[in-house]
């Protein structure tokens, strides 16, 4: 069994281009990324072929283009659950 796999990404409307990731990791690294972010509140969303995708860019890297549209659907998807908590 292939251990779990996380990604954080930032993005702020307002001044970036793009999301970028922030945190990525397999295993126990995954874990502390989903664990902290429920921690802070965050959302968490499981796409696991999205979460293959990004696991092959590096930190602080802005997402490429030809991701742009899943990660715009996972950002619409967060926006309304966070509209919906307020």
């Amino acid at each position: 069994m292939e251990p779990k796999k996380a990604v954080a990404l930032e993005y702020h409307r307002q001044q970036d281009i793009a999301p970028r990731i922030v945190a990525k990791g397999a295993g126990a690294v995954a874990q502390a990324i989903i664990q902290t972010a429920k921690d802070n509140d965050v959302v968490v969303v499981e796409n696991s072929s999205l979460t293959d995708a990004l696991m092959t860019l590096e930190v602080e890297q802005v997402i490429p283009e030809d991701l742009f549209l899943a990660v715009a659907e996972v950002l619409a998807y967060v926006y309304r659950i966070r509209h919906q908590k307020a």
